[in-house]
């Protein structure tokens, strides 16, 4: 049941980021425009993706992965030297808070962006699923402690890092089987008392949103809590457009882990691209494994 759940939020990872991805920067008025409701894995977008193809949320998610699994932990220089050889390798796409603190790692080779408001993006809370799995059973300062390591490399940011935690907390309550009605009250619920700027609740539906964190958990916790599937969470919160193969990829991560994988629909499985689907697999499998061994 774990593993399957944790399969699944990877797969849900690279789905919504490809699915997103084609209406990326759009807003809702455009997207009803050219495809009514965008709900099928074509491709094309800014980026001029092949049907099925990922961008830096799944790229990116896979490198911290890989360095997890290498290091048998999660550590912050491994972190940034994956981040550093996938930036090398020309990635379709790059945020730019991303490229402009891994030019600075190269620089200092400090794995530790310097601290920023301004660096609230988010390009850390995309990339968290791996740790959530690889943290899987351990203490919640260890958690915590991780999921800071991987995203202070090149977020340093107080809403970033609370972003960060309450995704991984939240999938893995998901994977152990927790409803999305727990999810809302342990976690989503808190995390807005805490730090008001993420309520969603009693706010106007968030439509094109930024790639500002706050608009991205507050798009993908109105879809993820308003809708009952995979499929209509997915369908729901692309059709928002914005920075939507980011919202897209958190709201599958999230859906996957609550619904499994016999939720996501055939055809979005068929249509990503062979290889990120094994990989996505491989990788959930791998680190699962590894969260039982610590």
């Amino acid at each position: 049941m774990t593993t399957d759940r944790a399969i699944a939020a990877y797969l849900g990872l690279a789905i919504g980021d490809a699915l997103g991805a084609t209406v990326e920067f759009m807003t809702p008025r455009e997207i009803a425009a050219q495809y009514g409701v965008h709900d099928k894995m074509i491709g094309g977008g800014w980026l001029h993706l092949k049907p099925g193809q990922v961008t830096d949320d799944t790229t990116m998610s896979l490198a911290l992965g890989e360095s997890i699994l290498k290091q048998g932990r999660v550590d912050a220089l491994a972190a940034a030297q994956a981040f550093d050889a996938w930036m090398r390798a020309k990635p379709v796409d790059i945020g730019n808070t991303v490229r402009r603190n891994l030019l600075q790692f190269r620089k200092t080779g400090n794995p530790e962006a310097l601290y920023s408001d301004h660096d609230a993006g988010n390009g850390a809370a995309m990339r968290v699923l791996p740790v959530a799995l690889a943290t899987f059973g351990q203490t919640e300062e260890a958690v915590r402690a991780a999921c800071r390591a991987q995203a202070h490399v090149t977020h340093y940011s107080t809403l970033s890092d609370a972003a960060c935690e309450c995704l991984a907390f939240m999938v893995q309550d998901a994977l152990r089987g927790a409803s999305k009605n727990d999810l809302l009250h342990k976690h989503a619920h808190p995390l807005a008392a805490q730090h008001p700027e993420f309520r969603f609740r009693a706010v106007r539906q968030s439509r094109n949103p930024s790639g500002y964190v706050v608009d991205t958990l507050q798009a993908v916790f109105q879809s993820f809590f308003d809708t009952d599937d995979f499929r209509d969470c997915l369908i729901d919160v692309v059709n928002r457009g914005g920075d939507a193969d980011t919202t897209g990829a958190i709201a599958g991560i999230l859906a996957g882990a609550v619904y499994g994988l016999e939720a996501i629909p055939e055809a979005w499985l068929k249509a990503l691209d062979t290889n990120i689907r094994r990989s996505c697999e491989g990788q959930a499998w791998a680190l699962i494994k590894l969260a039982g061994k610590s």
